[in-house]
């Protein structure tokens, strides 16, 4: 099992970081979703996300798309569109994947592991937004 502390690491490459190694067959389990950061001006990140938000069916809104807004789906998401999801063996990776916000009291002894490269400190970047202040932006209550 894997398990990777989210404070502070880039959305993107965390996520691409996890899809490999549920790929190679592995439990990941991210804690802290919350903290994650994604890299941007915080502006146009919201802009996005809220014009993301917009997109409905105009036929019928209720059927769909759903949108999340949870960090930990918005993580999780994230890391879904990484893996081959329209194939049993996505589906298979992606059952393995466990994120939660905050950190668990079940996990609160195991050893947490880093990825590198994947801080924003490493990056060297100011600009950036939580994804638990976009997930509050977006409305939801956690």
């Amino acid at each position: 099992m894997f398990i990777v502390d989210g404070k502070d690491l880039v959305l993107g490459r965390l996520a691409s970081f996890a899809a490999k190694r549920l790929l190679a067959g592995e439990q990941v389990t991210v804690v802290n979703a919350e903290q994650v950061v994604i890299s941007g001006k915080r502006e146009a990140t919201l802009d996005a996300y809220m014009a993301w938000l917009n997109t409905r069916n105009l036929t019928n809104p209720r059927k769909g798309p759903i949108h999340l807004k949870r960090p930990e789906e918005l993580v999780r998401r994230t890391i879904r569109g990484m893996l081959p999801f329209d194939k049993p063996r996505g589906r298979a990776a992606y059952r393995r994947l466990r994120v939660h916000v905050g950190m668990p009291k079940s996990l609160g002894d195991k050893k947490m592991q880093t990825i590198p490269g994947a801080s924003i400190e490493q990056l060297g970047t100011r600009r950036f937004i939580r994804v638990g202040e976009l997930s509050k932006h977006l409305g939801a209550r956690f």
